[in-house]
């Protein structure tokens, strides 16, 4: 019985949420430093929202693409911007505008498991790449 119950499922680790409390601060240390203001979330692996921050003078819309971000990188367990350009407008419609390919997000790997998604969003994409691999960083997760 346990070999077919072992069949059925499969061990899986999770972001727990401080493990995103502390992605989110290195990310907002960063983007401190750096003087540019940024919306920056947190997902776990399948895209539900563990933390998210807008900074004071970040931009308001950009809230949506951090998420969008995050999400996309946790659910093609990639950075965006690596996506096919020919095929971003039909990724984009086929999942409800929630999949993107603006630079920032990544993908969230533990010891070989993607356990979530970061998307930072308001700065300019090498902004948003540089904010976002510090809270990898702070993890010890592979960019």
């Amino acid at each position: 019985m346990t070999d077919e119950k072992t069949a059925l499922t499969r061990p899986a680790a999770k972001l727990t949420h401080a493990g995103a409390l502390i992605a989110l601060q290195a990310a907002v240390r960063r983007a401190e430093a750096m003087g540019v203001p940024q919306n920056i979330t947190i997902v776990d692996e399948g895209g539900n929202l563990l933390a998210f921050i807008r900074m004071d003078g970040a931009k308001l819309l950009s809230r949506e693409t951090s998420l969008s971000k995050a999400i996309s990188a946790a659910s093609h367990r990639q950075p965006t911007s690596r996506l096919d350009p020919a095929l971003e407008v039909k990724l984009a419609i086929a999942s409800g505008g929630r999949l993107t390919n603006l630079e920032g997000g990544f993908p969230i790997i533990l010891d070989g498991m993607c356990v979530g998604g970061i998307g930072v969003g308001s700065g300019k994409g090498s902004e948003d790449v540089e904010v976002a691999q510090a809270a990898l960083a702070a993890l010890g997760a592979q960019v």
